[in-house]
Parts: structure tokens; sequence; C-alpha cells
């Protein structure tokens, strides 16, 4: 996951393993020609921080749901552990499942380990049915190393924010509202948050 936003924030893929807690990054991309300014928020998956993780939750518009494909068990995690985690605390938000490390797929190094434990990597059919069976806006494969895909991720996690974020932002009586409270949602119309699980 670290790879994934590092590669896309500094289009370099960092060099060394450094086990995450909790990192934010940021980005600005244009959307339509508009600024949009990215908040990432790269979560530890170990369980020692599943009491701290929800914390990273408030304010999430898009979730990017990632697990290996050359990790079996990172993906059955996905419906066990991630889903009702992220479901328990934002029912609603979209989530995008993302197949992290395709370049591995092929690998020979890999399938000789993966076969070691009479195991596969993900197929992507597999990964789209999961997709389906999590209600995931959508499945994309992406590799950190190569950027195949990676710029694919980003593009439609922002798409899906901003869909969520213009649902959850739509006033339900026009009247209500004043000039500082439409200056204070115009304002946060630009920033999008995307959690990383």
């Amino acid at each position: 996951k670290t790879s994934l936003v590092v590669s896309y924030t500094t289009n370099g893929y960092p060099t060394e393993y450094i086990p995450t807690a909790f990192d934010n990054f940021s980005a600005v991309v244009s959307v339509d020609g508009k600024p949009v300014r990215l908040q990432l928020c790269d979560t530890a998956g170990q369980d020692e921080f599943d009491k701290l993780r929800p914390l990273c939750y408030t304010n999430t518009d898009i979730f990017l749901l990632c697990f290996s494909v050359v990790s079996p068990s990172s993906f059955q995690n996905v419906s066990e552990k991630w889903v009702p985690e992220i479901r328990c605390h934002c029912p609603k938000a979209p989530i995008i499942l993302v197949g992290t490390q395709s370049d591995l797929r092929e690998d020979v190094k890999v399938l000789i380990e993966l076969d070691k434990c009479k195991e596969k990597p993900v197929s992507e059919e597999a990964a789209k049915l999961c997709a389906e069976e999590v209600k995931a806006a959508s499945y994309i494969e992406c590799s950190a190393l190569t950027q195949k895909n990676l710029k694919e991720v980003f593009d439609a996690a922002i798409v899906a924010g901003i869909q969520y974020s213009d649902t959850q932002q739509q006033p339900k009586k026009s009247k209500s509202r004043t000039p500082d409270k439409m200056k204070n949602l115009s304002k946060s119309w630009w920033k999008k948050y995307c959690c990383f699980v």
C-alpha cells in the first residue's frame, strides 16, 4: 500500500520497506480543469492498530482497499476483516478494491515460494467476483513498481470520492443556507479524503 501511495505522489518507487503506522500524503490533481487536493491516509494493517485505525476513517470520501495479488491471505482478509471494519464505521463510503503487485503474478521466484505453501496468485476473476460480492465500486490491478494502472487507481478514486462527497453535501433545505455556510461548503469541495486499508 505504501509503495502505491509513494509511487503516485512522488513518481518514484521507494527503495526500502518501512512498516506503516499511519502516514498522510497530499497531492493536488486537476479534475475537469479544477484543482482537487487529495488527502491520502495510509493506515496500518497490523492487528495491534485495530483500535486506532478507525480514527482515520472520519470524513473519508473513498476507501482504496488493497491486497497483494501474490498473497492469498491478504485477499482473504478483504471480506473477512477489512470490509466489515470499513462498513462498521463508514457504511456508505465507496470502496475501490485494488490488487497490488500485479508485476509479480508471473514472477518465477514468487510462484516457487507460493507453490511451497500450495498456493497460487489470486486470479483477476476471483478478485472481480470478490469486488462484486463486497459491493466495491470497481476492481483495479496495478503495480507501484512499473506504475501500470497506477494513475487509473487514483483516477477512479477521485471520481468515486467526488460523487460520494457531492451526495453527502447536498443540502436538505436550501433556505437554511447562509452565505457563510455556502463559503465553507464550497471550500470543502476541493478536498477529497482517501483512506488506504
